[in-house]
């Protein structure tokens, strides 16, 4: 169940806590929508995918001509997505690219056909995390079974997310916008409804202030079947001004290859109001380079975070310094033991002169000791000529284990 919860962060950012960094990869793709979380700090990723689109009937009216405008196109492209969050855990920044070829026929107001090879879409937009909500650990709760399995209503409350983004004009002559660069804003939500199924909606305002200007919604749900197979369904609603409303419904899966690498596929058909069937088939893979390092909140001795104090000084210094900084490569010498000299206390030219009498008196007394003992060893026999002598001394019917006979010494005592 661990790695079932943990594989929907890849397919559409599915986490339960405020960070924001996964094991897994946390792909957007093959969907429209977007999650409000981000790929987290230290992580810079790359969402790559070829499409494959048909219009049947695109009628749309011309502010500038006054004109209504309908044509047929089929367009083959590729569309890519970079993501990084290098500053904040929070925050993410992204670059979306689509660069197409494609063929439009014109049936009004005059027929002729026109082709293309460029740029489609060129964006470049931010993302922020503003409020995730915290779901009870149900797994720690051993008392009671009903407590255990109920269902935590926690998880209605949904995570949300802001983004802005600036739309460029750096584009082919059928995709620019007359009136120049635009912004886009949305507001992202996620809910996580069990471990298996989340429900993602987008509300966006796109190409604001132009003539082109659009809203539009997507409702995602994202259910996962095995760990390495997810599937997804997602409706998307246009609503614009010169244009009738356009209504996409889409389906498609992801495989997972590896924590770092992921797979997908997905078909959509599009129905508006003017009987325009559109369809567009699309494969692709995400693929992320992962530099992220865990960060560990220090303790005083009361058990109170405390505040780290931030390397680089300034936005600007952060924003350019991205070398990590190398220490010094310092030479280790081995350090060699001293000898210490025992400091002798200085002598008076008195004590000096009685210590050399002191010495005198020694060295004499020693020759007299060994004078006196060589004497010594003189005066006293040898232990073989004493031995000899007490023998003699003896009489021969004595022995010294017996005692002497009782006639010797009543004899004696007379």
């Amino acid at each position: 169940m661990q790695k079932i919860g943990l594989f929907l962060l890849f397919i559409l950012c599915f986490q339960l806590s405020n960070a924001q960094y996964t094991e897994l990869i946390n792909s957007k793709r093959p969907g429209f929508s977007d999650s409000p979380y981000s790929v987290g700090t230290g992580v810079y990723q790359v969402e790559a995918g070829l499409f494959y689109k048909n219009i049947g009937n695109y009628l749309y009216y011309d502010q500038k001509t006054k004109e209504s405008i309908r044509y047929k196109a089929n367009s083959i492209g590729t569309d890519i997505t970079l993501r990084t969050s290098h500053f904040f855990e929070r925050l993410e920044l992204d670059l979306d690219i689509a660069f197409v070829s494609e063929s439009r026929d014109y049936l009004e107001p005059t027929v002729h056909q026109e082709s293309v090879l460029g740029l489609s879409k060129l964006t470049f937009g931010a993302k922020y995390m503003v409020y995730s909500p915290k779901y009870t650990d149900k797994t720690k709760e051993i008392r009671s079974w009903k407590k255990r399995n109920s269902y935590d209503w926690k998880r209605l409350i949904p995570t949300v997310g802001v983004y802005a983004g600036i739309n460029t004009n750096f584009l082919s002559k059928l995709h620019k916008n007359p009136d120049g660069i635009s912004p886009r804003v949305a507001i992202y939500t996620q809910n996580d409804i069990t471990n298996r199924f989340i429900l993602l909606t987008n509300f966006i305002s796109d190409k604001l202030f132009t003539d082109e200007a659009e809203n539009s919604f997507i409702i995602t749900a994202t259910y996962t079947l095995t760990e390495k197979i997810a599937i997804f369904g997602e409706s998307q609603g246009f609503l614009r001004k010169n244009v009738p409303n356009d209504f996409q419904y889409g389906a498609g899966g992801a495989y997972l290859l590896h924590k770092n690498l992921q797979v997908d596929a997905s078909l959509r058909f599009i129905n508006d109001e003017r009987g325009d069937h559109t369809f567009l088939a699309g494969a692709g893979l995400s693929w992320r380079l992962d530099r992220h390092k865990d960060k560990f909140n220090m303790v005083d001795s009361e058990g109170k975070a405390t505040k780290q104090k931030r390397e680089g000084g300034s936005f600007f210094s952060r924003l350019f310094n991205r070398k990590d900084k190398k220490q010094r490569k310092v030479k280790k010498v081995k350090a060699r033991k001293q000898k210490i000299k025992k400091l002798k206390p200085k002598m008076t030219k008195a004590q000096k002169r009685l210590e050399k009498e002191e010495r005198k008196k020694a060295k004499e007394d020693a020759k007299n000791n060994k004078s006196s003992r060589s004497n010594k060893h003189k005066n006293t026999p040898k232990k073989s000529k004493q031995k000899t002598e007490q023998k003699k001394e003896k009489p021969k019917g004595y022995n010294k284990n017996y005692d002497p006979f009782k006639d010797d010494i009543d004899d004696s005592d007379d």
